[in-house]
């Protein structure tokens, strides 16, 4: 069987998103996995490679994804004129090439030419363009593909959906609706069942207010729309459990007991996420037609260009997105077997 192409956009030029990218496969083993095609340009990537210090890498310069070797770290060139580095300072210069290597990739990525993305770090500043106008990499991704997206950061013991994304917190509260969380709530379960092989998954959800809103004490959201929204996923035969209050249900380690849990907002989810599982976990854009995932980490400017960045969460982000592309596929197997014998 042909190997899993991984496509993959450089995030921004001036974070730790090459540095990442070229500490991960230095490493020859993560050849024997993926076909990994970066998008950018070598010779951005040779001048990042000596802030680096790195001598004994480079990238295999491909102009189309049939060139990629199955043997080498392939590099497909998304432009070719000389790129200023300013390592470790936001500009919009490092802006207007992440958006080409993301725009090239997802592109490819849509005509099938690559089978799954992961994507560096990048400013959601810097950048923003008449052509990107997003919050982030997964409301680009779901504005590009089929399906609606959940954001689910994944690690080995514990994954965390986020029923509201990248959106101030100000206007969390009026951003939840039943309809809404109960959306939320059957992706979490079709991604935990069809993407990660879970049969029969427990789901917790939390609570939007202190104590989940103690008995309406402290808030309604929870009886008003949070709990209506549970027992509907219940009426068509999901797992879904809660409303549970965010901190005792992580400070008591509550979260072990269940497939995935899913948070109200941003910082609900990610923040015990990150203190439990940063530097191994992933982002995975849940959801969707396409497999996308990412590490758990931003661009870092502050130790960008110094050698100081772990790769470990990148590298576990390339893992993951292998393991969704062998999983799906075997799930589509399995449904196709079914309809079949129905016949």
């Amino acid at each position: 069987m042909e190997k899993i192409k991984i496509g993959i956009s450089i995030g921004d030029i001036n974070g730790i998103g090459l540095e990442v990218i070229i500490k991960t496969f230095m490493d020859n083993r993560m050849l024997d996995f993926c076909t990994p095609i970066v998008y950018g340009s070598t010779k951005l990537a040779n001048n990042y490679r000596k802030s680096l210090e790195v001598t004994d890498f480079a990238f295999n310069k491909i102009g189309k994804i049939e060139e990629a070797s199955p043997k080498k770290t392939n590099m497909l060139t998304c432009w070719s004129e000389e790129v200023e580095l300013n390592l470790g300072t936001p500009t919009e210069i490092g802006g207007k090439y992440a958006f080409l290597s993301l725009e090239a990739a997802t592109n490819d990525l849509l005509a099938g030419k690559i089978d799954a993305l992961v994507t560096a770090p990048i400013n959601k500043d810097t950048i923003q363009s008449d052509d990107f106008k997003f919050n982030g990499h997964t409301e680009y991704l779901e504005a590009k593909s089929e399906g609606e997206s959940i954001m689910l950061l994944t690690s080995e013991n514990l994954k965390v959906g986020i029923a509201t994304n990248h959106i101030p917190v100000a206007n969390v509260a009026s951003s939840l609706n039943s309809d809404a969380i109960f959306a939320k709530i059957k992706t979490l379960n079709k991604t935990l069942t069809q993407d990660f092989l879970i049969t029969a998954p427990k789901i917790a959800v939390m609570g939007l207010n202190p104590h989940a809103g103690d008995n309406g004490l402290i808030g309604t959201e929870e009886k008003q729309i949070i709990i209506p929204a549970i027992n509907n996923a219940k009426s068509i035969g999901i797992n879904a459990f809660g409303p549970y209050p965010a901190d005792g249900f992580f400070g008591s380690g509550s979260y072990k007991k269940f497939d995935a849990v899913l948070a109200m907002y941003h910082d609900q989810g990610l923040i015990p996420f990150k203190t439990l599982s940063f530097g191994e976990g992933v982002n995975f854009t849940a959801g969707l037609s396409i497999i996308r995932t990412s590490p758990d980490h931003g661009v870092a400017y502050e130790i960008a260009g110094k050698n100081l960045a772990s790769e470990s969460s990148f590298r576990s982000a390339v893992f993951l997105a292998c393991d969704l592309v062998k999983n799906r596929r075997l799930s589509e197997e399995i449904n196709n077997n079914k309809l079949k014998i129905k016949k």
